[in-house]
């Protein structure tokens, strides 16, 4: 019940068609896929299936059970960094750290019709535009735990960077019920959550 009215009052700052979540199994207490299945069942539509510390064959068979949750699983899920794997799947939705995205050729970006990357720049924003993003992540913006030890960028930043590009931005980064309509205000198009929407 808890979790339904947090998600309740995120929904009435931001519409979850402008929330990007982000997976962290390991602040998950249930099984990833249950609470997968859940996020997709309150109408959010945009879920990156991150896990950095997955090899590329844990993550496809993490992504193939994933996909089993959901008869719109595979129209919802964002795809993180293994792009190989979002071909053979199928999946037209894909976000990768800047530095991956260079790699890709023309011809494999094209293959997305969303193509998201992490940028921490305006630098890094601009050029994701270039390469064919269709929007960006922006962080981080405000203190996480995450990110400990390290200064935010802050609202200045995010101002600087929904400026630059015309893209959706989306902020990351330490993103509550608190702050992010501060988010919208400064710019950015939506806003990408983790820790709030896993735990």
């Amino acid at each position: 019940m808890c979790e339904n009215n947090f998600i309740e009052r995120i929904k009435k700052i931001c519409p979850q068609e402008k929330i990007i979540c982000i997976t962290n199994r390991a602040l998950c207490p249930v099984p990833l896929e249950e609470k997968i299945s859940f996020l997709l069942s309150q109408g959010f539509s945009k879920i990156i299936l991150r896990e950095k510390d997955l090899s590329e064959e844990e993550y496809k068979e993490l992504l193939q059970r994933v996909l089993q949750t959901s008869t719109d699983a595979k129209e919802k899920i964002i795809v993180h960094n293994f792009y190989k794997i979002a071909l053979e799947e199928k999946i037209n939705a894909l976000h990768v750290p800047l530095e991956v995205l260079k790699k890709m050729s023309d011809i494999e970006r094209k293959s997305f019709a969303t193509l998201g990357a992490s940028c921490h720049s305006v630098e890094d924003a601009l050029e994701a535009q270039k390469l064919g993003c269709t929007y960006i992540l922006a962080g981080h913006i405000f203190p996480t735990d995450c990110k400990k030890g390290l200064a935010p960028r802050g609202l200045e930043f995010l101002q600087s960077v929904c400026s630059a590009v015309k893209i959706p931005v989306y902020a990351l980064g330490g993103i509550n019920e608190r702050n992010a309509t501060l988010t919208l205000e400064n710019g950015a198009g939506g806003i990408a959550m983790m820790s709030a929407l896993m735990r």
